[in-house]
């Protein structure tokens, strides 16, 4: 990759990225993706999933592995002490210079640093300053586990998804994808440039807070008006849907494939095909409220014509007529000619030791005209930090001075 690619409809946007782990990179990667600069603050150890997949003999300590490659694609990275007063210093001199600051640290660590959205937005009028928090900020809604630190598996659990996930009428079930950090990126990628729009247009500063666990509930919407309307407490339910059938998974002689016919058009398609014709007519399951009422009858009759053919046997018989698709693992994905299609894979440099050339996943997000996506790899540790202090203003006496001082490396 390089900058040679579309840059993207966010170009010419800065954004100083103070986050860690898998919720804040993963929402300044799609700024990244979308064409907006990033600059990646990190201490002298690195962003703690820095080592994490690496490749076999790579001990570089300012290498990466595939974690880091993954969501820090599109970035660079300067090396700042934030505890020293020189390195706050520098953090101000950014924030003055940048459109958007996001950071993921735990409530009340950027207040302390004097780095808080009061401080930089004093700073720079019109800053979006953007976060991401187990349970939010005091500033939007106090909640009383406000202090309590948080992961993925966390949020999962206590936004709800988690309890709606597994076999039905089994233990609730963690979600393979970290959706407890992913998800609140994607809403804090959509309110800082929601808010952005606002302070080009008003010149005001404004500060985005988003909750991992609002997140997690966000997605979750149907178990509150189940609860609401029906006073239902919803538990895990397989791969069925409580209100649509047949919606969920079956198993075919080499794996499973997923099927969803709530609309009777399509159940009399699949019941065609079944060589069960009558089924589309037969009080019991003519319409998908029928089905829904007896769906162990209805799963049942679907199951035991797929479990006599293998996926592709199904996909040819049934594939565009009606909603299907096979359960694919990461080998599948990999091949499958729709991935090539719209270009969902991005090759880049994996520096050091071992270096070679990687697969990570490309944006999802195609715009016509300005198409952004992987421009460039993840960044080495510091790899940039001379040059950022350059643009900011440092002459290279005083950068000397910087990095004998551990205030940059």
């Amino acid at each position: 990759m390089s900058d040679t690619a579309p840059a993207g409809p966010l170009d010419g946007i800065t954004v100083l990225d103070l986050t860690a782990m898998l919720a804040g990179p993963f929402a300044t990667m799609v700024l990244g993706d979308l064409g907006a600069r990033i600059i990646k603050v990190e201490s002298a150890e690195g962003d703690m999933v820095r080592p994490s997949a690496r490749l076999p003999g790579n001990d570089d300590p300012k290498g990466f592995g595939g974690y880091f490659q993954s969501i820090n694609r599109n970035k660079e990275s300067i090396v700042i002490d934030l505890k020293s007063a020189g390195g706050k210093e520098i953090v101000r001199r950014l924030a003055a210079r940048s459109d958007i600051v996001v950071e993921n640290f735990r409530a009340g660590v950027m207040d302390r640093l004097g780095l808080s959205y009061e401080d930089l937005s004093a700073l720079r009028p019109g800053l979006v300053y953007g976060c991401i928090r187990g349970f939010g900020d005091a500033r939007t809604g106090r909640s009383p586990y406000a202090d309590w630190p948080a992961f993925d598996v966390v949020a999962q659990a206590m936004g709800g998804i988690m309890g709606i996930t597994g076999l039905a009428g089994g233990e609730p079930t963690k979600i393979g994808a970290g959706i407890g950090d992913t998800v609140p990126s994607l809403f804090l990628a959509t309110g800082v440039l929601a808010a952005l729009h606002r302070a080009r247009a008003t010149g005001e500063s404004q500060f985005v807070d988003v909750g991992m666990y609002d997140s997690v509930l966000a997605v979750c919407e149907r178990i509150v008006y189940q609860s609401s309307y029906f006073d239902e407490n919803p538990g895990p339910e397989g791969s069925s849907h409580p209100l649509l059938c047949p919606f969920g998974l079956f198993p075919t002689t080499d794996g499973h494939v997923a099927i969803g016919c709530p609309r009777d058009h399509f159940w009399a398609i699949l019941a065609e095909e079944m060589g069960q014709p009558a089924l589309a007519t037969d009080p019991r399951f003519r319409t998908n409220e029928d089905r829904v009422k007896h769906r162990a009858q209805t799963e049942a009759l679907v199951r035991d014509w797929t479990a006599r053919l293998s996926k592709q046997q199904i996909m040819e018989r049934l594939g565009g007529r009606i909603p299907l698709g096979p359960v694919n693992r990461a080998g599948d994905i990999v091949t499958d000619p729709h991935v090539a299609a719209r270009n969902m894979l991005a090759t880049v440099e994996q520096p050091g030791p071992g270096g070679r050339e990687v697969q990570i996943v490309n944006t999802p997000i195609h715009l016509l005209e300005t198409p952004g996506g992987v421009r460039n790899r993840g960044p080495l540790l510091g790899e940039h930090t001379d040059r950022v202090l350059a643009e900011i203003g440092f002459g290279q006496d005083e950068i000397a001075q910087l990095h004998a001082s551990g205030v940059v490396s």
